[in-house]
């Protein structure tokens, strides 16, 4: 038989939307670089890029950005079901519920259709996270609007309550474009095969972000800095990483399913790491890294994937990192939805078959027969 585990190497649909992997190393989105994108661009350029196919003139992006921020407002009954939701609660597990629980209040039924609900989705979930952190570490019910016109700029000042400066906003926002897309992975697979049964976007967001939650996909960032924050210096990263080596275990952060050669993302993410850590004047946590990323390239050949530098990336923005994954679904949720307008746009159930390797048929015993 044929049949390959986890689908590895199997070709599960058509994309338009995106290329990962060609020649062993490029990303583009829509045909558009992701260096590109992520030297030029903003997170709601590709947002809409993503969703509509084009990048918006400077009229439509302007108009997106205003209506972006016009509905970052949480209705009472979500701003009641955060409340319920402990502080032991993991913030993926938060964004999940809150996504279910705003396709309660707000049904995609009831809107003009899924560009409403993707947009509300975009515009609430930083306002979700932030709303539950502060009620539940400091029991204060934050205004959730600010005057921040971008996502990236909205959360940082919603989390430390304050504005942030350029370089922590656009850093954060070059993450976002970095995060936005990556063709079938698992959790966009996850929101096709949803889709697929012509069930509602807000059912394949959560799915997607439960998805997301497990450490092989997007928890690998939240690994990753628990690794790198081990260390208090590079000779003991070194010697720490070679003892992890010894015992095989398996070093988050590192390698890809689908490049072969080297993660597109993670030079850029890179060079924000740097940035911002001569910015705050950090003399562990990023020489700590290029230390773990020379021992894996020597030892296994192994390059960083975008997880690894990203890691570092947030903690310098004062993001905790519980917080990390979550911020992959605030980027990521344009790609969801964009894989879930076009699997609608030629829709087949996704149903793949399964190889039995079980008994042989075989006859009932009644229980009375049946040895103990």
């Amino acid at each position: 038989s044929n049949a390959t585990q986890g689908l590895a190497g199997g070709v599960a649909g058509r994309t338009a939307l995106s290329t990962v992997g060609k020649e062993g190393c490029g990303l583009t989105y829509r045909g558009y670089s992701i260096e590109d994108l992520a030297a030029q661009a903003t997170y709601e350029e590709v947002a809409w890029l993503r969703l509509r196919g084009e990048l918006p003139t400077s009229q439509q992006l302007a108009d997106y950005r205003g209506r972006l921020q016009s509905l970052r407002e949480l209705p009472a009954g979500l701003k009641a079901v955060l409340a319920q939701l402990p502080e032991t609660a993991h913030p993926m597990d938060v964004l999940r519920t809150g996504c279910s629980a705003l396709g309660c209040l707000e049904p995609e039924a009831g809107t003009t259709g899924p560009f409403d609900v993707v947009d509300r989705l975009l515009a609430t979930f930083p306002s979700m996270l932030a709303y539950w952190h502060w009620f539940q570490t400091q029991t204060m019910r934050i205004e959730t609007h600010s005057e921040e016109d971008s996502i990236a700029g909205h959360f940082l000042h919603l989390l430390h309550g304050r504005r942030p400066s350029a370089i922590h906003r656009q850093a954060l926002d070059a993450s976002l474009i970095l995060y936005a897309e990556h063709e079938f992975n698992a959790s966009t697979f996850t929101a096709r095969v949803v889709t697929s049964t012509l069930s509602d976007i807000y059912s394949a967001i959560t799915g997607a972000i439960g998805t997301l939650r497990g450490p092989l996909h997007g928890g690998a960032n939240e690994a990753a800095f628990d690794l790198i924050n081990r260390f208090a210096t590079p000779d003991d990263a070194e010697r720490g990483v070679m003892d992890l080596l010894a015992r095989k275990e398996k070093i988050m952060g590192f390698g890809h399913r689908v490049y072969r050669d080297c993660d597109p993302r993670s030079p850029i993410i890179q060079q924000w790491a740097k940035r911002l850590a001569e910015e705050v004047g950090d003399t562990r946590l990023y020489p700590v890294s290029e230390r773990i990323e020379a021992v894996l390239r020597r030892e296994k050949k192994l390059f960083p994937n975008l997880d690894f530098y990203s890691a570092s990336a947030f903690h310098f923005l004062g993001i905790p990192t519980l917080f990390f994954t979550p911020l992959f679904v605030f980027s990521r949720t344009a790609g969801w939805a964009a894989h879930v307008l076009e699997q609608r746009s030629e829709n087949r159930l996704i149903r793949p078959t399964a190889d039995y390797i079980g008994p042989e048929p075989r006859p009932f015993v009644p229980i009375e027969q049946r040895e103990p």
